[in-house]
C-alpha cells in the first residue's frame, strides 16, 4: 500500500504547470511538499492566501500564517494576502483550475459527499460547496476505506453516497492508499496499482465494479 506521503506524491503528478489549485484539509494539504522541480504553480486557501509553498520548519513557524485547516504554513515569493470573499469570488469565479479534496464517501457517478456525518459534531462544510461548484476538476484524495472503532471496515467507494452530498458528478479522479480510479461515464475505472496490491483486493474493498 501506499503511505500518505506516496498518496500525495501521486496526487502531485495531477499538477501542472501555471495552475491556480485549491489543497483541501487532512491528507491533501501534503501535495505541498511534492511539487514537481521546477514546476510553478499557486496553491489558493479559502482564508485568503495565494502562495502557499511548503510546510516550515519550526523555525519558521509564524502562528498567523495559516491555510483554511487551521496549519502553520510558508508563503512563496510573490505570494498575496486577501480577503475570505476575494478568496469565494475567485472560486466561485472559475478561477481555479484543480482542487484536491479528502472525502467521507465517493459515488462511482462522481457524486462527492465530505462535509457531514448526521448526528456528529463537525465544524462546518467550510469551502467544500463552493469548489466543487466552481472547480471543473476535482480530485479526492483518501484512504480506500474508514476503519471504525471496533476495527471494522466501511467503504467509501460506493454505487450511491449514504451521507449528505457535497456535489453531484463532481469528482473525475480518486487517489487512495490502494489505487488510482478514474470516474468516467461508464464508472470507476483503474489506473494505477499500488505496489503489491492486487486487483481483486482492491474489487472487495470498492462497494461498485471497477473496469480495467
Amino acid at each position: 500500500m501506499w503511505t500518505h506521503e506516496q498518496m500525495a506524491q501521486k496526487a502531485a503528478q495531477e499538477l501542472q504547470d501555471g495552475f491556480y489549485i485549491n489543497l483541501g484539509i487532512g491528507l491533501p494539504t501534503l501535495v505541498a511538499n511534492h511539487i514537481p522541480a521546477g514546476m510553478d504553480v499557486w496553491l489558493q486557501s479559502e482564508n485568503g492566501l495565494l502562495g502557499i509553498d511548503r510546510f516550515p520548519y519550526e523555525d519558521e513557524v509564524d502562528a498567523d500564517l495559516i491555510n483554511a485547516g487551521k496549519q502553520t504554513v510558508t508563503a512563496r515569493k510573490g505570494a498575496s494576502f486577501f480577503s475570505s470573499a476575494d478568496s469565494f469570488a475567485m472560486i466561485r469565479g472559475g478561477h481555479i483550475n484543480l482542487a484536491i479534496l479528502g472525502a467521507m464517501q465517493v459515488s462511482s457517478k462522481g457524486d462527492l459527499a465530505n462535509w457531514m456525518i448526521p448526528k456528529k459534531l463537525v465544524k462546518g462544510m467550510g469551502g467544500a460547496m463552493d469548489l466543487v461548484a466552481g472547480v471543473k476538476n476535482i480530485v479526492i484524495l483518501m484512504e480506500h476505506t474508514a476503519i471504525k472503532k471496533d476495527g471494522t471496515e466501511d467503504l467509501k467507494i460506493l454505487p450511491a453516497c449514504t451521507l449528505p452530498l457535497t456535489g453531484v458528478g463532481v469528482v473525475s479522479k480518486i487517489i487512495t492508499n490502494l489505487a488510482v480510479l478514474e470516474i468516467n461515464q461508464q464508472g470507476l475505472k483503474l489506473v494505477e496499482l499500488a505496489p503489491d496490491v492486487t486487483f481483486e483486493f482492491v474489487q472487495s474493498k470498492t462497494g461498485d465494479k471497477i473496469n480495467l
